[in-house]
C-alpha cells in the first residue's frame, strides 16, 4: 500500500507545473475537448509509466541491494532538486493538427514526459519498491490528479496555484524519501 500511496503523492506533487501540465493546458485551450483530452492523457500515463515501472523494477533487480539503496537515496535528492526548477513548454511545441484530440492527446503527452520528472521518479519509486503493478497506478492517478483540473480549469486555476511552494513541498518529500534510503543504506535503520 505504500508504494501506491507514495506514489501518488510524489507525482501528484511533481507534476504541478510541470511541463506535461502546461501541455495539458494548451491541450485544453486548444481543443476544448476536455473529456477527449482527460482520455489521451490517461492512456499516454498509462503507456509511460508502465514502461518507466518496468524499468525500474529491471534496475532493482540488477543491482544489489545496498548499492540500489545508495542509487536511489541519491536519485531522490536529486529528484528534489531538479524540482525547484521550474519547467516551461516549448515554444514550437504546437498541437499536432491532423490528427484527432485524442491521438494528438496519447502522442504529445507520451512524448513530452519521456525524460520528465515524473516519469523518472516513477522509475526510481518502481525500483524503490519492486511493485510495478501499485507504482504504476499510483504514479497515473497522481499525474491523473494533477492534470484533470488543469485540463477542465484551465489556465485560470494555474496561475492561482502557489507553484513554488507545491514545489518545495514536493522536493522536500523527494529528500526526505533520499535521505531515508541513504540512512538505510549505511545501516542506520
Amino acid at each position: 500500500m505504500d508504494a501506491l500511496l507514495v506514489s501518488i503523492g510524489v507525482v501528484a506533487l511533481g507534476e504541478i507545473g510541470d511541463k506535461t501540465q502546461l501541455l495539458a493546458i494548451v491541450l485544453a485551450a486548444r481543443y476544448h475537448r476536455p473529456g477527449l483530452i482527460c482520455l489521451g492523457i490517461l492512456i499516454a500515463t498509462l503507456a509511460n509509466h508502465a514502461l518507466a515501472g518496468a524499468v525500474g523494477v529491471l534496475v532493482a533487480g540488477l543491482l544489489d541491494p545496498v548499492l540500489l539503496k545508495w542509487v536511489l537515496g541519491v536519485s531522490f535528492v536529486l529528484m528534489g532538486i531538479w524540482l525547484l526548477i521550474p519547467d516551461k513548454i516549448d515554444e514550437d511545441f504546437k498541437p499536432m493538427h491532423k490528427m484527432g484530440v485524442l491521438m494528438a492527446t496519447i502522442v504529445m503527452f507520451f512524448l513530452a514526459e519521456m525524460g520528465d520528472k515524473t516519469q523518472i521518479a516513477t522509475i526510481a519509486l518502481a525500483a524503490r519498491f519492486n511493485d510495478i503493478l501499485l507504482v504504476v497506478v499510483g504514479s497515473t492517478i497522481g499525474m491523473m490528479l494533477a492534470n484533470v483540473p488543469a485540463v477542465y480549469l484551465g489556465a485560470k486555476a494555474a496561475d492561482r496555484l502557489p507553484v513554488k511552494w507545491v514545489h518545495a513541498g514536493a522536493a522536500a518529500l523527494f529528500a526526505v524519501i533520499g535521505v531515508g534510503s541513504l540512512l538505510s543504506a549505511m545501516g542506520w535503520f
